[in-house]
């Protein structure tokens, strides 16, 4: 693949935050925003800040963008615009949704989950085996942190209301294979519950295509503002009771998972985060984090310990590693004084850190790369990296 596509000068004299020389490979935990995002934030708050259902001038130019961000989040997951909940976090939507789908589970009824999860995408799970007494069975990955098709299939069985799992794994980098996952599930009736937080600023989500039935993400991991975004197929959703205030919108479908207010700025960002994505088309992106992942592949210092997938194939560029002798922490330390920013730790993703046999709190140090990086600033992670060793 080629890099070509994206002129990455052009894309970072879009971000403010860029303008200094600390190299951001913490994306996983957050991107940063374009400036356009930070424009449209503070513009709705100067010229449109009111809340709905009013007959003056501000309250219908925030009706208007409810409406268009509804329409924009529609097109950019691939499904109806009524199917479509805003809400404060990836977290928060998840937890409301797992409860509205409680009320139609029994004692005995069974979830599928993985151990490439993050744990937002597994605690409302395990809650609910404490509340109604579900059972919570975890999907395996083979040696190189792929999803074991041949475990899931194995642990399905006629009382799997659920399976859930991640389009990218934000620890390692992982892909599964969403279409099998999703006929594995549909295969015994179950629900294809997607986390796509991590895929967001990697690729294009097409609820669609992929034929799941739930699909949760955030917003800011993909250069807009903190705030979660769910999709819920529509006859899916009109079958749950929502926990909801009495008044608020009951139509379209989509809506009665919203609770309270939503964060009308924050839709503002989302709007343009999105108008930003499109502007550069995600051909481009996937070719330049390709390029760069491939790059850092090839350039790992001997004695690194890459946890998963050794090549780009069957992956995000999110890599997980650990260099024999330090700790994660160390590491990241050490990194942060040379201006390159990474994580360490277990981000959240519990299950990957127990299979990989690591402490669960130094973890493993993690670099994810996006397309506003560059080739300059993945040679600088890797000659830090090589002091190291």
């Amino acid at each position: 693949m080629s890099a070509t596509l994206l002129d990455v000068a052009a894309v970072r004299a879009r971000y403010a935050a860029l303008d200094r020389r600390l190299a951001f490979f913490d994306g996983p935990g957050g991107t940063q925003c374009p400036d356009e995002v930070i424009d449209a934030i503070s513009l709705y708050l100067r010229e449109s800040n009111a809340n709905i259902g009013a007959p003056y001038e501000t309250s219908r130019r925030t009706d208007a963008l409810v409406a268009t961000a509804h329409e924009r989040a529609g097109a950019f997951l691939g499904c109806e615009p009524g199917e479509v909940a805003f809400g404060q976090s990836m977290t928060a939507l998840n937890f409301l949704l797992t409860r509205a789908l409680a009320r139609e589970l029994e004692a005995g009824d069974e979830v599928l989950v993985t151990r490439l999860d993050h744990d937002a995408n597994v605690a409302p799970w395990l809650a609910l085996a404490d509340d109604i007494g579900i059972v919570v069975e975890f999907v395996d990955v083979d040696d190189q942190l792929m999803l074991d098709l041949d475990d899931l299939a194995a642990k399905r069985s006629s009382r799997t209301r659920v399976v859930a799992f991640p389009a990218a794994a934000n620890s390692v980098g992982t892909a599964p294979d969403i279409h099998r996952v999703v006929e594995l599930a549909h295969e015994v009736g179950a629900l294809a519950w997607v986390d796509a937080v991590h895929h967001g600023p990697h690729g294009p989500i097409d609820v669609a295509a992929w034929g799941c039935d739930v699909l949760i993400c955030s917003p800011y991991k993909f250069f807009g503002p903190h705030m979660g975004m769910a999709f819920g197929r529509e006859e899916v959703l009109r079958r749950w009771k929502p926990y909801k205030v009495r008044p608020s919108a009951d139509e379209p479908v989509g809506r009665r998972f919203e609770l309270g207010t939503c964060q009308h700025e924050l839709l503002a960002g989302f709007v343009a985060a999105v108008d930003y994505i499109d502007s550069l088309g995600w051909e481009a992106i996937t070719a330049h984090e390709y390029d760069l992942g491939t790059r850092f592949l090839a350039g790992l210092p001997g004695g690194v310990s890459l946890h998963g997938s050794q090549t780009m194939d069957g992956r995000v560029p999110t890599f997980c590693f650990s260099v024999p002798g330090r700790s994660a922490q160390s590491v990241a330390e050490h990194l942060a004084a040379r201006d390159v920013a990474v994580w360490w730790g277990n981000y959240y993703a519990l299950e990957t850190i127990r299979r990989l046999g690591l402490d669960e709190d130094d973890g493993a140090v993690r670099a994810g790369i996006v397309h506003y990086n560059t080739a300059e600033e993945v040679d600088r992670l890797l000659a830090g990296i090589a002091e190291l060793v």
